[in-house]
């Protein structure tokens, strides 16, 4: 019987048949697909005819196909809807992958066929986008390993296993973490909670099987939590738990985890020949350097500081109003940022809440991509892989473009935050395929979900990143969608944020949940006033999380990253209530895999373009102008990783931008 995962998907748009996939499928395809993609390698590295840019680099890019489909779908629900089950494969997958994928960067057969190709590059009269591609092809060998030789090889192979281990034992404890931990709400600990709080909270503790109400640790709960509660020994127990996630000992503790990954990725740059892992990773990125990295955080973090100094003050002094001596604590700025907020700007979020509802605002993202790009969304009525999901056929002019996948509410078997993926990318080699994309969130159910303004804000910045995936218009895949730059790949995600604060689109959209009526213009003028409240203490939690990533991987592994943690906060002076977004043993983004890892910075550096690339609608002829659209599609969206960013970026706005536009755009400075 054919393995339904590697079988001719008949499904419409060749959507992965989640109903025919159980979990006894995935050992056996992915032993499978790796058997037929280990056949392709050897057959290219071992091609007797000299190499052509046709019979390697493409030939590499035809491969795996099989393999491509087995990952999809495995990572998908391994993130999004994980079991005991899942997490025990990918605990034997994550070894198996990195060795098949280092045997294929250590191939010198293979190597050395890419290699002459790049030697001869300027008499093979190939594309700008095929030289490209080689180039990446080229770069992606060396960096991976592939000059290595010997002693150096083999540990280089060892290494990456490990890190592949690391990796996932460090989000699956994570997991553990916010899934096992709950606090039980009796009655009297639900007064002063708005409703959409005790109902996410009773939503929580049936899902859970408790007796009454619960906070979890998912953010979409234990954050309004925080905001809300008048009871400071539950915030408090219910914030502790929350920094503590990953550092709670026992067998989910990820603090030793951090170490020893941060001490391996620092030999493997050394045996690449760089003198730090920031040096090794920031080389492709658009920063360049680490010292550019710190100079940009730097530059932020004295005004986000001296407005975060100032608000604690205000806080502290409302707390002590309320007959509470000492400092303000982490568990205190939320619920004091949020009475501040409604005193000064008259903004109660639970009186909010009701015109956020989630099937509005993705409406509204939809509506502001027909606008911008021509494209058109209908529903799909086809199995997924959870009942939460659903799916849209995405269409420009009557030609298919797209199919978009939204799975939105939290739940116990999926991992915290938000992201985008392409199930399937674009490409138009070896055949035309249009991309299956997904964007995983986790707000709180609720009939009708309503989220904060916070949660709008994922869900449009999540869909930035599915337009650059749906919009991408390439030859081939390696290039295709997000697979840009890493400081470069948020911009069309933070660039999308935008369109939520037009006065426009909210008051088409923002409609009452009971009564259907939109925003009073009262309020949406509130909304639009307050977009950068609390960004003091919004921009030092982040600021703070990468200058300790960045600290992490500057020079030799610490020994012990919480202390490298406390040392670099306290040297930059973080005030004491507020808590890094993403402590060491959470710090997902850095750890769980290499994406982020000295990185983390990225989010900011993509931001400083992103206020500047919305000034250009503005300067133009608005948030919908067409001419701005095209550009932005033309140079940006549909471009993929096919020329370096920086260049990507000056074909759209002519010039690159400085860091006052992002302070401006976070009110960090007089506009």
């Amino acid at each position: 019987m054919t393995n339904p995962i590697l079988s001719d998907w008949t499904t419409p748009f060749e959507i992965a048949p989640f109903a025919d996939i159980s979990d006894d499928d995935f050992a056996p395809a992915l032993d499978q697909a790796m058997q037929a993609h280990n056949a392709q390698i050897d057959t290219i590295a071992e091609n007797p005819q000299p190499p052509t840019f046709a019979n390697t680099v493409e030939a590499l890019e035809a491969a795996g196909e099989q393999l491509d489909k087995v990952l999809s779908v495995f990572f998908t629900i391994a993130g999004a809807d994980s079991n005991a089950k899942r997490e025990e494969l990918q605990r034997a997958f994550s070894p198996k992958l990195s060795a098949h994928f280092s045997g294929i960067s250590s191939n010198k057969a293979l190597f050395q066929r890419v290699a002459d190709l790049w030697d001869q590059r300027d008499e093979l009269e190939l594309s700008d986008e095929q030289t490209r591609v080689l180039m990446l092809t080229h770069r992606g060998f060396v960096r991976a390993g592939a000059a290595l030789q010997g002693d150096d090889d083999a540990r280089m192979q060892d290494i990456k296993s490990r890190l592949a281990s690391l990796g996932t034992s460090f989000t699956q404890n994570l997991l553990a973490d916010e899934r096992d931990w709950y606090m039980d709400l009796s009655e009297d600990d639900l007064q002063g909670l708005p409703d959409f709080v005790t109902d996410a909270a009773r939503s929580a503790g049936q899902e859970k099987g408790a007796d009454g109400a619960i906070v979890t640790l998912s953010r979409s709960l234990i954050v309004p939590f925080l905001q809300f509660s008048p009871r400071r020994d539950l915030r408090e127990k219910a914030y502790r738990a929350w920094a503590a996630r990953g550092a709670n000992g026992g067998e989910t503790d990820n603090r030793a985890i951090a170490a020893e990954i941060l001490a391996l990725r620092q030999e493997r740059a050394k045996l690449l020949g760089y003198e730090s892992f920031a040096e090794y990773k920031l080389e492709t990125e658009m920063a360049r350097s680490p010292d550019r990295v710190h100079d940009l955080l730097m530059q932020v973090w004295g005004p986000a500081k001296s407005r975060a100094d100032a608000d604690a003050a205000l806080l502290t002094q409302m707390m002590q109003d309320d007959g509470i001596n000492g400092p303000l604590e982490a568990w205190d700025w939320r619920y004091y940022a949020e009475k501040r907020r409604k005193a000064e700007h008259d903004l109660d979020e639970a009186v909010l809440k009701p015109y956020l509802q989630l099937d509005r605002m993705i409406d509204a993202s939809f509506a502001c991509a027909n606008r911008l790009f021509g494209l058109e969304f209908a529903p799909l009525d086809v199995p997924l892989y959870h009942s939460d999901c659903r799916a849209w056929e995405v269409t420009r002019n009557g030609r298919h473009v797209a199919v978009f996948i939204g799975d939105y509410f939290a739940r116990s078997s999926k991992r915290s935050g938000a992201w985008c993926s392409a199930m399937r990318a674009q490409a138009k080699f070896p055949k035309e395929q249009g991309p299956v994309v997904i964007n995983v969130c986790n707000f709180a159910k609720g009939d009708p979900a309503l989220l904060s303004y916070d949660d709008a804000r994922t869900l449009f910045h999540e869909f930035g990143h599915a337009l650059h995936q749906m919009l991408s218009n390439v030859t081939y895949e390696s290039i295709s969608g997000t697979s840009v730059a890493r400081d470069f790949v948020e911009l069309p995600s933070q660039l999308y944020e935008h369109w939520l604060e037009v006065p426009e689109v909210l008051a088409e959209f923002a409609t009452h949940a009971e009564t259907g009526e939109p925003m009073p213009q009262e309020m949406l003028d509130k909304v639009l006033k307050a977009a950068n409240f609390d960004q003091g203490f919004q921009t030092v939690e982040y600021v703070a999380s990468a200058l300790v990533d960045l600290a992490f991987h500057e020079g030799d592994a610490p020994p012990d990253p919480m202390a490298k943690q406390t040392e670099v906060l306290a040297e930059i002076g973080m005030p004491q209530a507020i808590g890094m977004r993403h402590a060491t043993p959470h710090f997902a983004h850095v750890f769980a895999g290499d994406g982020y890892s000295s990185g983390y910075y990225s989010y900011m550096w993509s931001e400083v373009m992103d206020a500047d690339a919305f000034a250009a609608f503005e300067e133009a002829g608005g948030a919908f102008d067409p001419e701005r659209a095209k550009a932005l599609e033309d140079n940006i969206l549909s471009t993929g990783g096919s020329r370096e960013a920086e260049d990507l970026y000056l074909a759209f706005r002519g010039r690159l931008p400085g860091v006052e536009a992002l302070l401006k755009g976070r009110g960090l400075i007089a506009a």
